[in-house]
């Protein structure tokens, strides 16, 4: 908007000054001297200076594995300060397993667990498929599941051979009235574990606590320090309750926790965070999550998650290795810096340049710089740049 109305003008100025001042012909000199201006300015290393960089960082991330949907997304990652994660299947393997279960008195532990597989069995949910699994391992036959209600962000209901059963976290056990108390202590215990406690309930009475575990990806740990290394905080935003949302946290070296949170509170804990934190990122999977990577300032999707989240975001990790993101984060900065570094030769080329084609040397030393020699080195400006640019292709983050 500036550039080129400043070098026209320079253009015609040139022209007149060697048309009135200039020695004979004048006008030839006057002609000549003002395009070599004009063609010596021509902003083509200006124009490539920012999309062949983020070209070329394009195709580098993709063969780090990260799919960048958006080249803006380079941008914001370089001044994100913080980034998100959710926890099941991001942060943690996505296969839980039951790991303990404690009948209530009256109930055996066989009974209740062939139970409660029955009434997950029809759900999607990667705790409902440990439970059916846990049950499978045992051997137990699993009868049908009647009336099947899955709750988002509580737990399940169904009836199972008459029996009306209920598995699900405090909050359900809540909404049916169905006090916890005397199973509070075990199910705190298992939380301050790293553990998912869950309650069960027949026929509207507390049958027992039961606890799923899901294990940190191998990655996890190592790039959360590998962002705290390039001074980002990392939050964990996940439905899990405090207790067992912090004993993770702890683990993986996460900086704070948003516990408790329905699938979809993740927008709101996202919107809090941008209050004070300016840029954000957030790191998700599931189908929950796709609002959350749409809201944030750059979405980061698993590529092994589901085709929701993928579509909604703005790069995608392909192999769901989460050092991903921190090579993503360490690339923004490479590749921003790239373009710092074109923009500032194609400026110094044209300003250090422009004179000599108006004549600035000419008094001194009456030497004139050709047209032909003008498109030469533009020419040789939009070389470097280009060259400059392809340098990203050896980028290795540290």
């Amino acid at each position: 908007m500036w550039f080129v109305p400043a070098v026209i003008g320079l253009a015609l100025l040139t022209f007149i000054v060697w048309l009135v001042f200039g020695p004979a012909p004048a006008l030839s000199m006057a002609l000549v001297n003002a395009v070599a201006v004009l063609i010596i300015a021509c902003p083509c290393a200006m124009g490539l200076a920012t999309p062949t960089s983020i070209m070329v960082a394009t195709g580098r991330a993709a063969s780090l594995g990260i799919l960048l949907r958006r080249g803006e997304a380079l941008q914001a990652l370089r001044d994100t300060t913080l980034i998100a994660f959710d926890k099941t299947g991001t942060l943690t393997e996505g296969k839980p397993s039951l790991t303990d279960l404690h009948p209530a008195p009256g109930f055996d532990n066989d009974t209740l667990l062939r139970w409660i597989a029955a009434a997950e069995q029809p759900s999607e949910h990667p705790s409902a498929q440990a439970l059916v699994r846990a049950a499978e391992a045992q051997q137990l036959s699993l009868p049908s599941a009647e009336q099947f209600e899955a709750r988002a962000g509580y737990g399940v209901t169904a009836v199972v051979e008459g029996r009306r059963i209920a598995i699900g976290n405090a909050r359900l056990m809540e909404t049916l009235h169905i006090p916890v108390s005397s199973l509070q202590a075990d199910a705190d215990t298992l939380a301050e574990a790293g553990k998912s406690p869950l309650f069960a309930a027949v026929d509207d009475q507390l049958a027992g606590v039961l606890a799923v575990a899901d294990t940190l990806k191998p990655s996890a740990r190592a790039a959360i320090q590998a962002l705290h290394a390039q001074h980002i905080e990392v939050v964990m935003i996940t439905g899990d309750n405090q207790r067992t949302a912090e004993a993770i946290a702890r683990q993986a070296g996460i900086d704070r926790v948003f516990a408790d949170v329905l699938p979809g509170g993740k927008v709101d804990a996202l919107k809090t965070l941008r209050q004070h934190d300016g840029r954000i990122a957030f790191v998700g999977d599931g189908i929950n999550d796709a609002p959350a990577l749409a809201e944030a300032d750059v979405g980061i999707a698993i590529g092994t998650g589901t085709d929701v989240a993928i579509d909604s975001a703005d790069a995608v990790l392909m192999s769901g290795d989460l050092m991903g993101v921190p090579r993503a984060v360490a690339l923004s900065h490479a590749t921003l810096r790239n373009i710092r570094q074109n923009l500032f030769w194609a400026f110094a080329y044209n300003g250090a340049l422009i004179p000599v084609a108006a004549g600035a040397l000419y008094p001194a030393f009456h030497l004139l710089l050709s047209p032909m020699f003008a498109a030469g080195a533009m020419a040789l400006s939009s070389v470097f740049v280009l060259s400059n640019a392809l340098r990203l292709r050896r980028f290795k983050p540290d």
